[in-house]
């Protein structure tokens, strides 16, 4: 509900605050859009050309000029295809479908009050694109139409794990045509505005092939002509292309589509790039995207990243191996009313055990990458009366085990060395397969720290009077690894 009454004040003018703040609130609801290894998030600027390439690129047209889909208004609604975020506790409505056997059943999330593609009086595809943003799913709905009692009607609807890598069943369409999920490959003014869009993007053509390659689940044509493109065939940006002569906003674009690519999901226009509505677009920059041709791009062959064909989870392309990761662990101390965070695995062995009496597992972990994970530590210790650090500087094996000894009831625990690099961006903004941990401190005079991933752990810590701390307005001390 926030997110569309944001939209709404930004195109009616009446946003006053500043522009570093809308910036922020926005992007951070949105959730990291699957794994930092699903085939959306994976680099294909190394992959071989696909042996049909300029088949496809003839077909869709060699001469036709690229077009962004998306910008300010047109035709008096917002130009291109809007998303709403909600919380898990947004009232379920149920949705009734044309294609029924392929929809995922609801009830799904929508508001009263949800944007539509192409306004409320389209007749176009009428698209509703919903997160939520604690579940971490993301709801899509073709041809959506609200009932008066407040029920919806729609061709077709998907349900996806943002979380997870499952792909819809093979032959199954979605909202879109080729079985994909749209928001992943959508153009977001707030990814833009950071500099770097870190993921695949969506686009049409006019004729498609009445089959689809991995990561699509459906295809929408007759043709059978090897020179048709299949739904889910993967282009990009010829590295060959010069992109300096463009504007900021359409170099972040196009740096993309060289490394992630695009796309092809659905029937259309030739070279149409999808995006999502945003006052803040510059529709004459947008528009030099017309300076492209279809002879700029090539189809990829990205069958060597497929892992399993019902899964979207993909290989990593050569010299681009994955960061290994490791689990970081929450504790807590009953008698110092204290809270750690630990990733070294002699000290959880130790804090759950006999050695460490009075810490307890609360059950927050989230993972970070293993190349954070520093050579030396702060020594935290929790006694009976209080807690105290001492040993910066020593490592675990060393200074801070041998200070422990000295101790009853105590044990050296690492909460102060974090930092993941994986670092967010000044807004709070993390990169694609990535999430933000957020940093509660608590306002005592022996400050003590939370981490946590969870926007709703760190609401209630704010509401008993902890500080948020870290970049952005929702205190994003560092980005993590999303569950592979």
């Amino acid at each position: 509900m926030k997110s569309v009454a944001l939209f709404r004040l930004l195109f009616a003018g009446a946003l006053t605050v500043s522009c570093g703040t809308a910036h922020a609130s926005a992007l951070l609801q949105v959730p990291p859009l699957f794994p930092t290894n699903n085939v959306w998030n994976r680099a294909i600027d190394t992959l071989p050309v696909d042996a049909r390439s300029d088949a496809y690129v003839t077909t869709i047209g060699a001469t036709r000029a690229a077009h962004p889909d998306f910008g300010t208004v047109y035709a008096g609604a917002p130009n291109g295809i809007p998303y709403i975020i909600v919380p898990s506790t947004q009232p379920r409505v149920a949705v009734t479908f044309t294609y029924a056997s392929e929809s995922d059943p609801g009830p799904y999330p929508i508001p009263p009050d949800a944007l539509i593609e192409g306004g409320p009086q389209s007749n176009g595809d009428r698209h509703v694109l919903i997160v939520d943003r604690d579940a971490r799913k993301l709801y899509e709905l073709f041809a959506a139409y609200p009932n008066a009692d407040g029920t919806w009607q729609a061709g077709s609807g998907a349900v996806y794990d943002i979380a997870g890598n499952a792909l819809r069943p093979a032959g199954w369409t979605s909202a879109d045509a080729a079985g994909l999920p749209i928001l992943p490959g959508l153009v977001r003014y707030e990814e833009v505005f950071t500099g770097n869009i870190n993921h695949a993007l969506r686009f049409t053509a006019p004729q498609t092939r009445n089959t689809y390659v991995w990561p699509a689940r459906h295809q929408a044509s007759s043709l059978t002509g090897l020179n048709y493109p299949p739904m889910g065939q993967r282009f990009r940006l010829k590295a060959s292309v010069n992109i300096t002569s463009f504007g900021p906003n359409v170099q972040v674009i196009l740096r993309a589509l060289k490394k992630y690519g695009m796309f092809l999901a659905d029937n259309g226009s030739s070279w149409y790039l999808s995006g999502a509505p945003d006052p803040r677009w510059d529709d004459n920059e947008l528009h030099q995207l017309g300076q492209l041709h279809g002879s700029d791009f090539e189809a990829v062959d990205e069958s060597a990243l497929m892992v399993d064909p019902n899964s979207g989870q993909a290989a990593a392309a050569a010299g681009a191996p994955m960061p290994a990761t490791v689990t970081a662990v929450e504790y807590y101390c009953t008698a110092a009313d204290r809270y750690l965070t630990t990733t070294a695995s002699d000290e959880i062995a130790a804090l759950d055990g006999a050695l460490a009496a009075g810490w307890t597992r609360t059950g927050e972990t989230f993972a970070v990458y293993a190349s954070a994970v520093p050579a030396s530590t702060t020594c935290r210790f929790c006694t009976r009366v209080h807690a105290a650090d001492t040993g910066r500087g020593a490592t675990p094996a060393t200074g801070c085990g041998k200070i422990a000894m000295r101790f009853t009831n105590a044990w050296p625990i690492d909460t102060a060395s974090l930092a993941a690099p994986a670092q967010p961006n000044a807004d709070g903004s993390c990169a694609a397969g990535a999430v933000p941990v957020f940093r509660m401190v608590d306002n005592r005079p022996d400050l003590n720290n939370r981490y946590t991933e969870s926007l709703a752990l760190r609401d209630a810590m704010l509401a008993k009077g902890w500080s948020a701390q870290g970049q952005g307005a929702l205190g994003v001390a560092m980005c993590a690894p999303s569950a592979q």
